[in-house]
């Protein structure tokens, strides 16, 4: 799909308007109802005006098609109106097999929005809504023609065309994302990110070195290893490396946990839903993603990426309930449960993050059910200490999820659930005692970053399932490329 940004054009096959409630016309539609066929539609009621709500017409103002789409109370145009708006435009789009549809909505009155978060929004939704998951079908799903280039209907001044690019460069790294997140893990091995992320590197200049477990065994990364152990797949440690900016600059590090598929282990999970388990790399895919997106953009930062991969899987050499295994770092972990892999694999590629002297470091994991319990699949969950440091880096996440519409919900840390990954025989327990669970996993993350600022998003709710949507969502990609942005920005 194809976009473009330019002034109203009604030589496109379909344009689309908005109005709103109580008979209002905008700007846009007023100017296409010179002879009152819309401002006539909108009186016999053949069109509520409620966001969502749509009405095509032919021959109105000189152009073929006209698509009326309700956006809600004039004066109050709130995100969630535009986005049904948006929605419900490109649904009807989609059967019209017109080559060219032009979007003439009120792009800058949003309310609290800018005109870059409006050709965001419409960007974002107009490539999720043409994103296929046939890929590995023997017979594709047979579509619609339907549009091939949309036009923004806005002046195409240097602030919008940097926020298309801006946009299309999301758009790309979160369609990489749901790629690889929605593979099977027959063919998303971990060898396989490893291969997307040398591709990177060759098409987009993205520095990229992949350590074997030979490699591995030799930085002592036992608590990985512990969790590769189980399976005939062998793990990679991958690392990225985007260095935009000045030479000396600490980067930020993006940390991804990689578990391509996660049986359980020992702790052998439940037959029902074991295939959603595919989508435990999504950590990992989500730095790849992201990476995909600042390349693109050539954005003025350091960013260092690193992904943790590898399959958990029951067998004679997997690792067992009660095993102790000493990380990276030298600190202990007593296993009491198989099935809390994640923080296994992530706790050393935390501790290997230390080496860049980083100014912050976020890591994305699929973590844990509790947090799908605590926040459903609207919110990630974010964790960090809480002292001004944190807090300011708290703040920026928050902020740029506000910014990507791409939310998280800050959740506590402390002293007290420290106390429930206490063990008796190791310096750590990678599981806690009963209650606050998605808290008890950040805990134990925590124990491996003190020597730099660091945030935890656990994406167990966000990055699939949520909204109706089948497969993975792309989550958090817009989140990240928003916080890296406004990081490069000072």
């Amino acid at each position: 799909m194809e976009f473009r940004i330019k002034e109203q054009d009604t030589r496109s096959g379909c344009i689309a308007v908005g109005v709103f409630e109580q008979g209002r016309l905008s700007a846009q539609a007023k100017q296409l109802d010179g002879e009152g066929a819309i401002t006539q539609a909108m009186r016999s009621g053949d069109i509520s005006g409620k966001p969502g709500s749509t009405l095509l017409l032919r021959g109105v103002g000189g152009v073929a098609r006209v698509l009326l789409v309700g956006l809600g109370a004039q004066g109050a145009l709130t995100e969630g109106a535009f986005g049904a708006a948006v929605r419900a435009m490109l649904a009807a789009f989609a059967p019209l097999g017109a080559a060219q549809a032009t979007v003439a909505l009120p792009l800058d009155e949003v309310a609290g929005r800018g005109l870059a978060w409006a050709i965001g929004c419409v960007v974002a939704a107009a490539r999720d809504s043409v994103f296929r998951r046939d890929g590995l079908k023997s017979r594709k799903q047979a579509t619609s023609a339907g549009v091939k280039r949309i036009v923004l209907a806005a002046r195409p001044d240097a602030e919008a065309k940097a926020a298309l690019a801006g946009a299309l460069a999301t758009a790309n790294g979160v369609d990489l994302c749901k790629e690889l997140g929605n593979l099977p893990a027959n063919i998303c091995t971990p060898a396989y990110l490893a291969e997307a992320a040398r591709k990177l590197g060759r098409e987009w200049g993205t520095g990229v070195q992949v350590l074997d477990r030979k490699q591995i065994e030799q930085l002592d990364m036992r608590c990985l290893l512990a969790v590769a152990d189980g399976s005939d797949v062998p793990p990679r440690f991958i690392i990225l490396k985007h260095m935009g900016g000045k030479p000396r600059q600490a980067p930020v590090v993006l940390v991804g946990k990689g578990i391509t598929f996660d049986s359980g282990g020992i702790s052998i999970k439940p037959g029902a839903g074991m295939e959603e388990m595919k989508y435990d790399m999504c950590g990992g895919a989500a730095v790849l993603g992201a990476f995909r997106a600042i390349a693109e953009m050539g954005l003025p930062l350091n960013v260092i990426g690193l992904v943790a991969a590898c399959e958990n899987m029951p067998s004679g050499r997997a690792v067992k309930p009660g095993d102790i295994v000493a990380s990276m770092s030298g600190l202990t972990v007593e296993v009491q449960n198989t099935d809390a892999e994640g923080r296994m694999v992530l706790c050393d590629a935390l501790a290997y993050a230390e080496r860049f002297k980083p100014a912050a470091v976020v890591d994305i994991a699929t973590l844990t059910g509790a947090c799908v319990s605590a926040l459903g699949h609207h919110h990630s969950g974010l964790f960090t200490r809480h002292d001004a440091a944190h807090d300011a880096l708290a703040g920026e996440l928050l902020s740029a999820g506000r910014a990507s519409g791409d939310l998280a919900w800050r959740m506590p840390l402390g002293e007290a659930y420290q106390e429930q990954i206490k063990s008796e025989y190791a310096d750590l327990a990678n599981l806690g005692s009963p209650g606050a669970g998605s808290i008890t996993a950040a805990c134990f993350l925590e124990n491996f970053t003190r020597a730099y600022s660091w945030a935890h998003l656990d994406i167990a709710g966000s990055a699939w399932g949520g909204s109706g949507t089948k497969g993975a969502s792309g989550r958090p990609v817009p989140l990240l490329v928003a916080f890296l942005l406004a990081r490069a920005r000072g």
